[in-house]
Order: structure tokens, then C-alpha cells, then sequence
């Protein structure tokens, strides 16, 4: 039975009473008793030992409670023990812990003596932080001194550089420490290790080396498969983290929260529903069901895969819901496409006791820009003033998005302006404003303001922006101009994205050929997105001829959809060739898709009001008509020129 302070409290108590007491108390994690029972044994004039200090100085690492391990370190000194290499290892690993990286070394290079584990303790703090080169040359100036690294040397080291950004020097680094393990011979002695050298592959994105080290493994431990399986689902390989982890089974491996974190992240990426079932069931069974990060991730997982009614009753089955499990289904909402349960939603969490944090409030402005609900979008600015979250850079991309959105640029300028320490993604979307409302000049205005006046380097993103704002403006020497910047200039790769808004752009102004090569020119992959804007321009400009081409590669390419099918009609019936307009409509039937009819929606003191074609019921169409039949009559006695509005029965 463990030993405790109440328990030895009414007589005095030798120093090996203490130490088992702060023994059983720091290895049973309860660091904070572990201080108390120090501080105990202090008042009594009992000096600890070689023995004691380690432990009490562990407890404050455990707790990053600098304040405690600089008052130990100076009782260390008083008392005799501040030469004692245990000692002094011990303190450079807490000093390392609370983040004190220059008190760490101080302590390293008064040490007369040192062993493998004080070296390492020190490598280990570098590890923790941005100093890979000052642990680099520590460990080279080890080797020199006759020291030979061990195992825990390499993982602390590894760890570092999977810890950092992925830039090639680095990546050169840490292979450079794996040729190292090969020669010494340590490449497979522990798994850690091997563990350790994983991460650092798939840090990299190099899966396929995670994998080979992997297969080597012999005794692999829980943490190799959550490795390898977390490692394919973040290079988005999915379908092969499922059949490591059915090899997983087959070992009869114990399972955890980990491993069904990645698996939902990788039933996300693949969106099947019946996987994601499947995942669930494990998760019931292993009784991870009730930990706050699963629920989240089954909220999300079931969204993503287009069964909200399964999102909704795992949200609904949670009693003690969190801000994170909120989000998740508000999220889930306004992704599948229903800003209006997503407000619904978000009202219902206003009226308890949870307070929504800075990323439910920028998805929530989110959906209130889907919906164009520009009202509700000014409600939520007033909460975020009142309790002060104006100053969260992802609240203020948000704002400006929403604004944007519901048609009020100049509200969008506005909280622009009102930052002042701008990132790449409130530029980004202020630079977007400006493109979907067709102001070009004033996007590329800002996008060189951005250049000047910011340390910031434009990414893909910002270049979408600018492209589409050249298309919507017709700005094409400037759309041409800037496509061809981009990689000269700043290295960024076109995407499908920036290529079809390079052939969107040549298509509005009717320079078809120059779009054709365009397309021709392009990767296969971007071809099957760029081939629908060049039909679409087809229609616009009353090509036949290439837009049948533009047909027929979408079919070609699996692409083909009913809004295709629709603009070749469309394009057909401009031309008065009823015929085939007619006979490209019926090929929709024929091959099984369905035309999904137009829309529109409005808000209107608060609630919307939607409209869809054909859709006789709503209570107020009489008058809608009437309204429309007036603005006609209005138009024609007031002499315009411009067509009268149309009344559509069809509506």
C-alpha cells in the first residue's frame, strides 16, 4: 500500500520515509502532492538526497512550475547536491519543461561530469524548441568527447525535426540522422526508435518511406500502427489506412482513441457512409463512444458523408455537450448545404449557458453568407462586439465574407480597414470581394498594396481570387499576366482552379480558340473542370461547333452532368435547332440524371423565404405576380428602352 503524508503524520520520519512517499506520489502522477509532501519534510529540517531531488524536481517539469524548481534549485545548492550529476540532470530536464532553455545550458555547462543521459537531457530541451541546429552540433560535440548516442538521442532528435516546418533542409537533415542509425547499427533496436523515425517521414509527407521503415518493424506496438495509419490519411490515402488497419486487427492489437480518430478523418476523406457505419460500431463496442474528441469527429465524420440525420442523433444522444461539439453540428449543417438548420441551431445554443467561441462564430457567419442573411449576419457582429471577439483574425475574414456575400462591399471594406495586423487570409478575402462583385481593378489594386505594404507572399488562393476577378471584369492582358506571374514570380503551380479561371476568362470576351488551347495544354486532370466553363462560353457566343467538342470530352471524361446537357440544349435552341436541343434534353432521362430545378431565396424581416421553378404554392405568388405585372406597366409609360421585366408562369 502506497505511503502517504496523513499516514505517517503524528511521529517524526526518517528521510527514507520521505523519499518513499514522494516516490509513490510522483510515479502514481500526482505531482502536485508530490511538492506538498517536499514542503513538508522541508519544515521538519529533513535535507533530501541524490534519491529525493530528481523526483521533486520531475514533479515540477510534470507541472511546468518554474516558481517551485528554481526555489528547489537554490535548496539544491544550499544543501551540498548541486554537483551531484543526477541531480543536475533532473534540473536541466525541468528547466527545458518550463521552457527555460538558456537557465537548461547554464546548469549543462557547469556539469564536471556528465553522463549519456545528461547529454541527452540537454539535446532533448534544443528538441523541444526551434534550436535543431544547436542539438545538431551538441550531438556532434558528444560524439567527439567519446560519448555514443543512444537510442533515446534519436528519438529526441527526430522528434525535433518532425516538430519543425518541412522545408527541403530540413527534410536533408533528417535523413542525414537515419544514415546515421544505419551505420550505428540502431535503425530497428528499439521500436521507438523506429516509431520516432516514422513520424519524422510522415511529417515529410513521405509515406512510402514511413511504410518501408514500418514493414521492418518486427515488434510493432500500438504506436506504429496509429503512426502508419494517422500517416496515410494525411496524404489523403485513405483506402490504405483501412487495410493497415485491417492487418491491425488480424494481430489482435489493442485499439484506442487515436486509431479511431484517424479512421473518421479517413471515412471523411472517402465519404463512405457505410465505412462510416461500420467505424461507429467499433467505436461502440470499444466504449470510446463517450470521449469529447470521438463525439466531434462522429458529428463531422456523418456530415461529411451526407447522413445528417446519424451527425444529428449522435449531437442529441451527448448530455454534457461542449462549444467543440456544437460547432461540429453547426459546421455539419452549413457544409451539406442547410444554413437555415445552421442558424436554427446556433439560435437554440444562445439560449444555454455554453458560450460560443471564435471558430462556431466564423462558421456560422459562414452560413448567414450562404443564405445572403445579411440581418442576422449584423446581429452576430453586435455579440462579437459586445464580448469583445473583434480581434480574432478569423471572426474579421468572416465578417468580411458574410458582408461580401449579402451584397454590402462597402461594410466588407469597412471591417477591412479596421484591422491592423493583417494575414494572408484577410487580404485573401477582401481581394475575393472585390472579384465576385466585378470590381477588377479595385482586386488587383489591392493585391499590389497588399505586395508593398506587407511582409506577406501571395499563395494559391490569392491568385484564384485575382484570376476570377480579371475574368468577372473582362481584364484579360491582366488575367494572362498574372496566370504567368505566378510560377515565374512566386513559384506557385497552377491549379484546377486557376486554369479554369484562365479559360473563363478567354471564354466571356469570346476568344475561344486561345481558350481551346488552353485546355489542350493543360494537365488531364484540370481538363475535365475547364471543359464546362469553355461550353458555357460556347452557348454565350453561339458555338456549335466547339461546343459539341466541349460535350463531348466531358462525356468522354465522366463529367458529364445535367447542367451540361442543359447548356448544349440551350445552345442548340439559341441557334433555332429544336431539334437537337430537344434531343439532347431527352438524353438527361435517358441516362438516368436528374435536372435539379432553379431557386432563389430571400430574407425578409428575418425570415426566408425560398422560391423554386414550377412551385405554385406559395401564399403570396398572386401577389408577386401583380407586383411584377405593375413594374412592367411602370417601365413602359416611363418610355425604357431596356426590356420590361417578364412575368414567368413558370416560376
Amino acid at each position: 500500500m502506497p505511503l502517504r503524508l496523513s499516514s505517517l503524520s503524528n511521529f517524526p520520519k526518517p528521510l527514507y520515509l520521505w523519499n518513499l512517499m514522494i516516490r509513490d506520489s510522483t510515479n502514481d502522477g500526482l505531482f502536485t502532492e508530490t511538492l506538498k509532501i517536499y514542503s513538508s519534510m522541508a519544515r521538519y529540517g529533513v535535507h533530501g538526497n541524490s534519491f529525493t531531488y530528481p523526483l521533486v524536481l520531475k514533479a515540477c517539469a510534470k507541472i511546468a512550475s518554474i516558481r517551485d524548481g528554481s526555489l528547489l534549485h537554490g535548496r539544491v545548492l544550499r544543501v551540498g547536491f548541486g554537483g551531484d550529476v543526477f541531480v543536475q540532470t533532473a534540473l536541466i530536464d525541468m528547466y527545458s519543461k518550463c521552457f527555460q532553455i538558456v537557465s537548461a545550458r547554464h546548469v549543462f555547462d557547469e556539469m564536471s561530469v556528465r553522463s549519456v543521459v545528461s547529454w541527452n537531457a540537454m539535446i532533448s530541451a534544443y528538441c523541444r524548441g526551434p534550436w535543431m541546429d544547436e542539438a545538431m552540433i551538441l550531438l556532434k560535440e558528444m560524439w567527439v568527447l567519446g560519448f555514443d548516442p543512444s537510442s533515446s538521442t534519436f528519438v529526441s532528435i527526430l522528434s525535433g525535426y518532425s516538430n519543425l516546418t518541412t522545408s527541403k533542409n530540413h527534410l536533408f537533415q533528417g535523413l542525414s540522422v537515419h544514415c546515421c542509425l544505419i551505420k550505428l547499427g540502431l535503425q530497428f533496436c528499439e521500436t521507438s526508435l523506429a516509431n520516432s523515425l516514422m513520424s519524422m517521414y510522415i511529417h515529410f509527407s513521405l509515406i512510402d518511406e514511413a511504410c518501408q521503415v514500418f514493414d521492418m518493424v518486427d515488434d510493432k506496438s500500438l504506436i506504429s500502427w496509429t503512426t502508419i495509419i494517422g500517416g496515410y490519411v494525411k496524404v489523403e490515402r485513405a483506402t490504405e489506412a483501412f487495410r493497415i488497419f485491417n492487418q491491425m486487427q488480424r494481430q489482435s492489437t489493442g485499439i484506442d482513441s487515436v486509431v479511431f480518430l484517424n479512421l473518421t478523418s479517413g471515412c471523411i476523406q472517402l465519404g463512405d457512409l457505410h465505412l462510416a457505419s461500420s467505424i461507429h460500431s467499433l467505436i461502440l463496442k470499444s466504449g470510446c463512444d463517450e470521449q469529447e474528441s470521438i463525439e466531434n469527429m462522429l458529428v463531422t465524420m456523418y456530415a461529411k458523408c451526407g447522413d445528417l440525420t446519424s451527425a444529428r442523433r449522435v449531437f442529441d444522444m451527448v448530455t454534457e455537450k461542449s462549444i467543440l461539439l456544437w460547432t461540429s453540428m453547426i459546421g455539419g449543417y452549413k457544409g451539406s448545404g442547410h444554413p437555415v438548420e445552421a442558424l436554427d441551431l446556433f439560435r437554440r445554443l444562445l439560449r444555454t449557458d455554453i458560450k460560443p467561441n471564435e471558430i462556431t462564430l466564423a462558421t456560422i457567419l459562414s452560413a448567414c453568407a450562404d443564405l445572403g442573411a445579411l440581418s442576422m449576419g449584423q446581429e452576430i457582429e453586435e455579440y462579437i462586439l459586445l464580448h469583445m471577439l473583434e480581434f480574432d483574425l478569423r471572426i474579421q475574414t468572416s465578417l468580411i465574407h458574410m458582408y461580401s456575400k449579402c451584397g454590402s462591399i462597402k461594410k466588407a471594406r469597412e471591417v477591412f480597414e479596421s484591422v491592423v495586423d493583417k494575414d494572408l487570409a484577410l487580404w485573401a478575402s477582401m481581394i475575393n470581394s472585390y472579384a465576385i462583385h466585378g470590381m477588377g481593378k479595385e482586386a488587383i489594386g489591392l493585391f499590389h498594396r497588399m505586395l508593398s505594404s506587407e511582409d506577406l507572399m501571395p499563395d494559391a488562393i490569392v491568385y484564384t481570387s485575382i484570376l476570377l476577378a480579371c475574368s468577372h471584369s473582362g481584364l484579360v492582358e491582366d488575367g494572362l499576366k498574372y496566370f504567368k506571374s505566378m510560377k515565374k514570380d512566386f513559384g506557385i503551380d497552377p491549379t484546377v482552379e486557376h486554369y479554369t479561371c484562365l479559360v473563363d476568362l478567354l471564354g466571356r470576351v469570346g476568344q475561344l480558340d486561345l481558350a481551346l488551347d488552353t485546355i489542350q495544354g493543360m494537365p488531364l486532370k484540370a481538363q475535365a473542370q475547364a471543359w464546362a466553363p469553355f461550353l458555357n462560353a460556347c452557348r454565350i457566343h453561339g458555338s456549335i461547333e466547339l461546343g459539341e467538342l466541349a460535350a463531348t470530352k466531358l462525356s468522354e471524361l465522366g463529367t458529364g452532368s445535367s447542367g451540361n446537357y442543359v447548356l448544349m440544349a440551350n445552345l442548340y435552341t439559341s441557334l433555332g435547332k429544336w431539334k437537337e436541343a430537344h434531343n439532347t434534353r431527352k438524353l438527361i432521362t435517358s441516362e438516368g440524371m436528374v435536372k435539379e430545378c432553379g431557386w432563389s431565396q430571400v430574407e425578409i424581416s428575418g425570415r426566408f423565404h425560398m422560391f423554386s421553378a414550377g412551385d405554385q404554392s406559395y401564399l403570396q405568388l398572386v401577389n408577386i405576380y401583380r407586383t411584377l405585372e405593375e413594374l412592367n406597366c411602370t417601365l413602359l409609360e416611363a418610355s425604357y428602352t431596356t426590356e420590361a421585366v417578364t412575368v414567368n408562369s413558370d416560376l
